[in-house]
C-alpha cells in the first residue's frame, strides 16, 4: 500500500491520438448507433476465438449506458467505406473500488482484417486511454490495466506481451453434462431454497460483495452493475437460487447461484446450455456445506428445464477451493482463459 494517489504515480499522455489511419479505414469514436455493426464484428471474433460463447446485442448497447463510460472518449472504432466495423475497443474504468483501481480493456479485430496492424493500434490506444483513466484518480489503490483472452489464441498473447501486459491469473472454464443425473444435497439445518426475487436482489448482491471479497481482482458490485446482469433478457431467476438462513428474522442470504440462458451460444457449442454467473456463500456461512447443496439444486433445476450442458468459469488458483468442489459436482475443464494485467 502506498500514500501517493494513482494521479501522482502514473504517467499518462495528456491526449491520446486516433490511430494513423490505413487505406479504406477509419478510426473514430463509437456510438450506440454503432452496436449492431460492432456486434456483427464481435461476433466474427468469436467465431475464431471463442465458438463456445457469444456476446449478446444487448451487451454491447448497455456498454453505451453505463455511468462510468463515456463513448465519446472510452471506445474506439475501425470502420470501412461500406461503414462496417473492422475492429472495435472500450476501456471500461469500473466503479466499486474498495481495494484496487481497474481499468478495463476488451475488443477485437475482425479475424478477415487481421495482419493489417489494427490490433497493434487499438491496443496501443487502448493502453493510453487506460493510462488516463488510472491517472485521473485520487485514491491511494493499486491501480491495474486489466485485458483477457483464450489461452488457445496465441496472437493475441503475443500482442499483450509486446505492450508489457503479463499473464496474472488463469480461468478455467468446466462444463457438466447433465444427461449424467445430478444427485440432490441435503441443506444444513435451518436453510432453505427460494429463488431470486426482486424483494431479495439487493441482499443477494451485498452477499455476493460479501463472499467475493477475498477474490483475486474482485470488487464490489454496484446496483448499477448487479442490474445490468439480473435484468438482462438472458437473466434466469428461475434457474437462480439463493440459500436462506432460516434462523434470522425475516431470513438472510447465506448462498447464491445465478444463472443466464443464451441461446445464441448454441449453435457454436453444439448443445443447449445454461451458464452459472455466480456460486458463492457469504463469509459467515462458510464451511456448512451450503454450496454443494445449493448447485445441487440448481444443476436439478437446469436438467429438468431439458438443457445439456451447465458451465462456469473458476478461477484456477480461488482462495475458496472452488475447483475442488465442481469436480466433486461433476464438472471437467473445457478451456481456459487468461487475464493479463500492467499494474501501477
Amino acid at each position: 500500500m502506498t500514500s501517493v494517489p494513482l494521479s501522482a504515480r502514473v504517467s499518462a499522455p495528456s491526449t491520446v491520438k486516433l490511430p494513423t489511419s490505413v487505406p479504406g479505414v477509419t478510426w473514430r469514436a463509437a456510438t450506440v448507433g454503432d452496436a449492431p455493426a460492432i456486434h456483427a464484428c464481435e461476433r466474427a471474433i468469436g467465431v475464431a476465438d471463442h465458438p463456445r460463447y457469444t456476446t449478446p446485442l444487448e451487451e454491447i448497447e448497455e456498454d453505451f449506458a453505463h455511468s462510468y463510460i463515456d463513448a465519446s472518449a472510452d471506445s474506439l472504432i475501425a470502420v470501412d467505406d461500406d461503414g462496417e466495423v473492422l475492429a472495435w475497443g472500450m476501456v471500461a474504468l469500473l466503479p466499486g473500488q474498495d481495494t484496487l483501481v481497474r481499468s478495463v480493456l476488451y475488443g477485437g479485430v475482425r479475424p478477415d482484417q487481421r495482419g493489417r496492424g489494427l490490433g497493434r493500434q487499438l491496443l496501443e490506444w487502448q493502453r493510453g486511454r487506460g493510462l488516463q483513466q488510472l491517472a485521473s484518480s485520487e485514491k491511494t489503490l493499486p491501480g491495474w490495466l486489466v485485458l483477457s483472452t483464450d489461452d488457445t489464441v496465441e496472437a493475441t498473447k503475443k500482442l499483450y506481451h509486446r505492450f508489457g501486459f503479463t499473464p496474472a491469473r488463469y480461468f478455467l472454464e468446466l462444463q457438466r453434462d447433465l444427461t449424467v443425473p445430478v444427485d440432490s444435497i441435503p441443506l444444513p439445518e435451518g436453510i432453505r431454497v427460494e429463488v431470486l426475487t426482486a424483494e431479495r436482489s439487493d441482499e443477494a448482491r451485498l452477499a455476493r460483495n460479501d463472499a467475493f471479497r477475498d477474490h483475486w481482482g474482485s470488487q464490489p458490485s454496484t446496483d448499477e452493475q448487479w442490474k445490468s446482469l439480473v435484468d438482462s433478457s438472458i437473466f434466469r431467476a428461475d434457474l437462480s437460487h439463493l440459500a436462506i438462513d432460516t434462523t434470522v428474522e425475516g431470513g438472510a442470504v447465506a448462498g447464491f447461484v445465478l444463472s443466464t440462458v443464451n441461446q445464441e451460444d448454441w449453435p457454436g457449442q453444439g448443445f443447449t446450455s445454461a451458464y452459472i454467473e455466480l456460486v458463492g456463500v457469504a463469509r459467515n456461512w462458510r464451511g456448512r456445506g451450503i454450496a454443494p447443496a445449493l448447485l445441487a439444486h440448481t444443476l436439478g433445476a437446469i436438467a429438468a428445464e431439458g438443457l445439456d450442458v451447465a458451465a462456469l468459469d473458476v478461477d484456477s488458483d480461488s482462495p475458496t477451493g472452488a475447483l475442488g468442489l465442481y469436480e466433486r459436482q461433476g464438472f471437467a475443464q473445457t478451456n481456459r482463459t487468461v487475464n493479463y494485467t500492467s499494474v501501477h
